[in-house]
């Protein structure tokens, strides 16, 4: 699964450096043999446009820095002298990617082509726990996930952390506010064990957007995707580039009022789509938590998003009236982002995702009535295949976009 194929890496088109060539000519290199492996050197020169002497330079630094592989000579079949193919590492450099849920902890390390190679998920009830605490155990299962990474011969190269919480443009590594994990102005580095490890947070739902967007070939250049867990977040990628906002709020659907005179919210606000369309709502209408923090009080045992699907797919009446309320809200919500963005498709990511089957026929009835100022097909609302794996493995691949547009991030060997 090669993750250099769409949104590929932006240029300066300015004057350049000697040094600033050679760097875009490394990802130039780089980025053809991810393509198109297995590649001779004479066709990585043919397809980038540069001489045969400067691509072999460029793949002799490719693999002193752990990025190609050359593999022994083969005869072609062609004139000259048989070529030796050059593929994108499957050992050395990789990215790990972690993740703070509001019922969990969550690890991923992908390899330079982008693979998955480690996954780890731990159930925990994060909500109101101090975040020295939470993060304490990320840290400690981030080293458990790169000492399996190890002994398959990766070393990680950059530590992404997703958080369901906003994360302000050039936050310095801090969370402004996570309110469905209770923290506030929370600082990475002062809860972290080991200064050297201390990973970049990113909000999940960016993360969950730009994995949708690196890993589906069906996916838009313009599209809103939107999950949930206790909160429901939402990104936008416009013409193949995340929008963040002016300061990095953009994105906060769960807080757009459905029903102005409904039940108060944690942001503050009223009716909120979070009171009608998060986790805990759907739960508490369904009869399956107590009146509370869904996973502290769940009425029946499990994970709440499977319970949700276990109950749904055996015709329980009170969980299928809970999603249908649950869709409907949500595409009420949805018809404002269509009206405003106009995008070429909506994407479920996350637990809305496990729950499409319930959910899809009421956000489509409801976009179908309320989308009425440009055309709007039911198709362009598909669930998305990642699931719930999308934010870590998106925290993890985002190392790995680093990686391709700028090979010299790599030490030099």
């Amino acid at each position: 699964m090669t993750v250099v194929g769409k949104a590929g890496s932006s240029q300066d088109n300015g004057p350049a450096s000697l040094q600033d060539m050679r760097r875009r000519n490394l990802a130039l290199v780089l980025c053809a043999v991810a393509e198109h492996s297995p590649l001779s050197r004479a066709d990585v020169a043919g397809r980038v446009g540069l001489t045969r002497a400067a691509v072999s330079s460029l793949v002799d630094e490719l693999i002193g820095r752990g990025a190609v592989t050359e593999a022994a000579a083969t005869a072609s079949g062609r004139v000259g002298r048989p070529g030796r193919a050059l593929a994108v590492s499957g050992e050395g450099p990789a990215g790990l990617g972690l993740e703070v849920g509001v019922t969990h902890l969550g690890a991923c390390v992908v390899d330079l082509r982008g693979d998955p190679r480690v996954w780890r998920r731990v159930e925990r009830a994060n909500a109101g726990r101090p975040a020295g605490q939470v993060l304490a155990e990320v840290a400690a299962l981030a080293a458990e996930a790169e000492a399996e990474a190890a002994t398959l011969g990766l070393r990680v190269q950059g530590r992404i952390l997703a958080v369901p919480g906003v994360v302000p443009n050039e936050s310095g590594a801090v969370v402004e506010r996570a309110p469905n994990l209770g923290w506030q102005g929370v600082r990475l580095a002062d809860h972290w064990p080991d200064p050297d490890t201390v990973p970049e947070p990113e909000n999940e739902a960016n993360l969950g957007a730009l994995a949708e967007y690196w890993n589906t070939e069906q996916t838009a250049e313009t599209f809103v995707h939107v999950s949930a867990e206790t909160g429901v977040g939402a990104a936008l990628v416009i013409e193949g580039r995340l929008f963040r906002g002016a300061r990095g709020f953009a994105g906060e659907l769960g807080h757009i009022p459905v029903h102005p005179d409904g039940p108060d919210c944690a942001c503050g606000a009223r009716g909120c789509l979070e009171q009608y369309a998060g986790e805990a709502a759907v739960l508490r209408e369904a009869g399956l938590a107590q009146h509370g923090p869904a996973r502290a009080a769940l009425a029946e045992p499990g994970d709440p998003v499977s319970l949700l699907a276990e109950h749904a797919g055996a015709g329980h009446a009170p969980t299928l009236a809970a999603l249908d309320r649950a869709g409907r809200a949500l595409g009420l919500a949805l018809t404002s982002a269509v009206d405003l963005i106009d995008p070429d498709s909506l994407v479920l990511g996350g637990a809305y995702a496990e729950l499409a089957e319930w959910l899809l026929p009421s956000v489509r009835a409801e976009l179908a009535d309320r989308v009425t100022v440009r055309p709007w097909a039911p198709e362009a609302l598909r669930p998305s295949a990642l699931g719930r794996r999308g934010p870590v493995l998106g925290a993890a691949q985002t190392t790995i976009r680093r990686i391709m547009a700028d090979p010299t991030l790599l030490p030099a060997g």
